[in-house]
């Protein structure tokens, strides 16, 4: 057996890396269930605590409020029907039902448990898929990366945005802030204009502060609709046999179109949730019941969910591509603590990466004991005051952009990415191409470079390559899939003539 793989066993089954998994899978369950709050908020309200934390111990943690947070969404979405993340939307269509019936229990116990499963399904695949493909990784020349990352963007803005416009203008202007501070090559300055705080760049956490808390703040403060519980007491949420057997074809489809789909860079728990709803209705044998509160409608997007958080590790850590906003976060943190995600990885410190996929492991399992044992005094935390909740969420998102380098700049930074954010969601363009682009462009930009110098400015050298023109062609086809995506919505819901 690979000596990593035990070493990277025994290091997550330590004490404090076990205890660090139970406080992330609390933490994400109870961010998770909160309306208005999401995982990305949760991460990164979190995020400054890891930075002086050994890096086992913060990976450990985080990856538990992910974990968490997934499961958590599906409690406000079953109970109030309004899904605490947006991978919980295709759940509330029946778990609502059922809850409204007295049924919340049930619906709960079917969520939770349908969670588990698609994430040690999701487990499996990472354990197997990733090793293999970092191995693959590794012959990886400039171009391919460069490729490779071309790709990772043109789905994400192809996935990410109801308009390709709008997706291509927002990581257009994601990779335009990545070149603000020295030139990767040459380490001259570029649009610092005299600010020696600039030098170094944007940062990018101070960057995903702004643009996911703020708005988010601001939207929560400002709507003050109060909402209602469906049932406010929860019974037994341990699932019968019964329901048990009805589920296990809905959860066979939901794991694997998770994990499938959790692999692609951009496609993301809401796609997956969706489709697996969609092909358990159409392979149920009482189709009619869906929508009605069926345990079936409950079980499949619920384990699509948690099965994507395991598929979008697999590209964040063998080719440093992240799947997910979640994983792009992810991937900043592992950057703070001097490891770089990618096939080196496993080369380097293989004992880390088995690490993290063992810790992904034990926050699933964490994550069924507490939410089923603790679901009923958890769902009473849905109806926390927005007024107490928000203030403190702003106070923290301020002293965590200190944290970073110990310099109020960073605060000034957060504070305008902020107000960015609040104008994209004004305009309705989508905040994820450009956090990915923040993300993938300094990459983007040195694997170009370094390529044309080695090749004495030749062109063609991204063309023969076999696997960097694999993913030109993939990158190419992304881009008129979602061309004609976007006509045949236009030509299915025209604009109405202005008056």
């Amino acid at each position: 057996m690979n000596p990593d793989i035990l070493s990277g066993l025994g290091q997550s089954t330590a004490l404090l890396p076990l205890l660090s998994t139970c406080i992330g899978v609390l933490a994400g369950l109870i961010v998770g269930m909160i309306p208005g709050l999401t995982i990305s908020t949760g991460i990164i309200v979190v995020l400054p605590v890891t930075f002086v934390l050994p890096p086992d111990i913060s990976i450990a943690l985080l990856l538990g409020l992910y974990v968490g947070g997934m499961t958590g969404g599906s409690f406000s979405a079953v109970l109030l029907n309004i899904p605490g993340t947006p991978s919980a939307s295709a759940t509330g269509i029946d778990g609502f039902p059922l809850s409204s019936r007295g049924e919340a229990g049930r619906a709960l116990g079917v969520a939770i448990t349908a969670s588990f499963v698609g994430g040690l399904f999701s487990f499996v695949c990472l354990l197997l898929i990733a090793p293999l493909l970092a191995e693959i990784a590794l012959e990886f020349r400039s171009e391919d990366m460069f490729s490779l990352v071309f790709f990772g963007l043109t789905i994400i803005c192809s996935f990410a945005a109801r308009s390709l416009v709008k997706g291509l203008l927002s990581g257009a202007l994601g990779l335009a802030l990545v070149t603000i501070g020295q030139d990767p090559v040459m380490g001259t300055q570029r649009f610092t204009f005299g600010e020696a705080n600039l030098m170094a760049g944007v940062s990018f956490l101070t960057a995903l502060i702004g643009l996911f808390a703020i708005p988010q703040i601001i939207d929560n403060l400002v709507n003050k609709d109060r909402v209602k519980f469906a049932q406010t007491k929860v019974r037994s949420v341990f699932p019968k046999l019964r329901d048990l057997i009805a589920i296990r074809i809905p959860v066979f489809i939901g794991s694997f179109t998770g994990a499938f789909l959790g692999i692609l860079p951009g496609a993301g728990g809401p796609i997956a949730a969706f489709i697996s709803y969609d092909y358990s209705r159409k392979a149920s044998k009482e189709p009619e019941q869906f929508g009605k509160g069926s345990v079936e409608g409950v079980a499949a997007p619920e384990s699509a969910n948690n099965a994507v958080t395991g598929g979008a590790l697999i590209p964040m850590m063998t080719l440093g591509i992240p799947g997910d906003p979640v994983t792009a976060i992810l991937i900043g943190a592992l950057i703070v603590h001097g490891l770089a995600p990618g096939p080196l990885l496993f080369l380097e410190r293989g004992d880390f990466a088995y690490s993290m996929i063992f810790s992904f492991f034990w926050a699933n399992i964490f994550n069924f004991i507490i939410a089923i044992l603790g679901v009923r005094f958890l769902v009473k935390l849905v109806a926390a005051p927005r007024a107490l909740l928000m203030p403190t969420v702003a106070v923290l998102c301020v002293v965590g952009s200190y944290a970073l380098r110990n310099n109020f700049f960073d605060v000034y930074v957060m504070l305008f990415f902020g107000c960015l954010g609040l104008a994209m969601r004004w305009l309705d363009m989508p905040v994820v191409p450009m956090l990915l682009a923040l993300v993938l462009g300094r990459q983007l930009e040195e694997n170009l470079r370094v390529a044309l110098v080695a090749s004495q400015g030749d062109v063609s050298v991204f063309f023969t390559s076999p696997i960097s023109l694999t993913f030109l062609c993939l990158s190419a086809l992304s881009i008129v899939w979602s061309l004609k995506t976007a006509g045949k919505q236009n030509q299915t819901n025209p604009k109405e003539p202005k008056s």
